[in-house]
């Protein structure tokens, strides 16, 4: 045996050199990945969210067969769909209809009419371009006044699926995740037309671009607005970007092109008032001194929510009333003497004057109310 066959391999040596090379590589491409995950501090959220993903998706795809345009395959969505379908909402899981808002039927009927219609009787406005569904709807005005409320009645009414984007979840530390997710909004809201997209206080995502902005923020934005511009042009696409803010003069004038369909939400005024709190106090126990058009004249300057908020703090007076009065029965009450009224008395008017005053003087010092409708009489 000469020294070139001395220092050979066999076959078999070869292929178990193979075989260990290829084994101990499977291992560390597995323990690095592995670690990876491990370091990431989103990793099990982000298990959370696909998981939440597949449930909803399932759901609809179940029993919502009339909402989705055609079945939606899980196995063909991308990772990031999935993550973006952890906020998607079942528009039946929706408790928000237009009983449930006072005061804004105009801003009701113009949607009707100019949004729900067009989607849920598409086969009218085929033939032309111009009774298209807007692709951008924004809800502006000040805060507490109804905007989030349309914005979650008109997907219920519209029978179309919602997605209520959380904007931190299209940041992320790693370079380039950003736009792909962003990406992954509109490729699901296309597979899942109709379909609306609704951002919350759009204002401090969309605002007004400037030199100062970071490179991955700016590049975010112009990538949402590029694909907005895709759903423009496809007239067949069914997918509204709906936004709610109280700066609309702090957002980029390119997103104010996009959304033609502005509607403000003002503060309500004394009628809309009236019906504002006869909405609220309709199925509540209420004494008969309540003088709701008085309550109106009395609450100006408030929005709906500061409405909400001064009928379920009178709400709880009544309550405190109801456990002062039972402890002090049953401190004083013999021991033959164990009856007495097991029942809440109703919202009175001084319920409601005490908690307005209480509000107003709040109001005032938070600096949300001025000093000329401090008027408690």
């Amino acid at each position: 045996m000469n020294v070139a066959e001395g220092a050979g391999f066999s076959r078999y040596e070869v292929l178990m050199l193979v075989a260990r090379l290829s084994f101990v590589t499977a291992i560390g491409f597995f323990s690095m990945k592995w670690i990876m995950n491990q370091l990431d501090p989103n990793n099990s959220q982000k298990r959370k969210a696909k998981q939440k993903a597949k449930e909803q998706l399932g759901k609809l795809a179940k029993n919502d067969a009339a909402v989705l345009a055609r079945p939606i395959d899980l196995e063909q969505l991308t990772d990031y769909e999935m993550m973006i379908a952890s906020h998607l909402v079942d528009p039946k899981d929706i408790r928000v209809s237009w009983e449930n808002i006072a005061g804004l039927e105009h801003v009701i009927q113009e949607l009707q009419e100019t949004v729900i219609l067009p989607i849920q009787r598409k086969e009218l406005f085929e033939d032309s371009q111009l009774t298209q569904p807007p692709k951008g709807v924004l809800l502006h005005g000040p805060p507490g006044c109804g905007k989030t409320l349309i914005a979650k009645a008109t997907a219920k009414e519209a029978k179309t699926c919602f997605i209520n984007l959380d904007l931190s979840l299209l940041t992320d530390k790693w370079y380039g995740e950003s736009q792909k997710l962003t990406a992954a909004v509109f490729s699901l809201a296309v597979k899942l037309q109709p379909c609306i997209i609704f951002i919350d206080e759009i204002d401090s995502f969309l605002r007004a671009r400037n030199s100062q902005d970071h490179e991955a923020t700016a590049m975010m934005k112009a990538q949402f607005m590029s694909l907005w511009d895709g759903l423009i042009t496809d007239s067949s696409c069914t997918v509204i970007v709906m936004g709610a803010t109280n700066r609309p003069h702090d957002l980029d004038r390119a997103i104010l092109r996009r959304m033609p369909a502005t509607f403000h939400i003002g503060l309500p005024n004394e009628e809309q008032r009236i019906q504002i709190l006869e909405l609220i106090l309709v199925n509540e126990p209420v004494a008969d001194d309540i003088n709701i058009p008085q309550l109106a004249r009395m609450t100006d300057g408030f929005s709906g929510s500061d409405l909400q908020e001064l009928c379920r703090n009178a709400s709880v007076y009544r309550v405190r009333d109801y456990i002062r009065n039972s402890h002090a029965t049953r401190s004083g009450a013999s021991s033959d003497d164990d009856v007495y009224h097991d029942a809440v008395r109703p919202i009175t008017m001084d319920d409601l004057t005490t908690s307005l005053r209480k509000m107003k003087t709040s109001k005032v010092h938070t600096g949300t109310l001025s000093m000329a409708k401090l008027d408690l009489d």
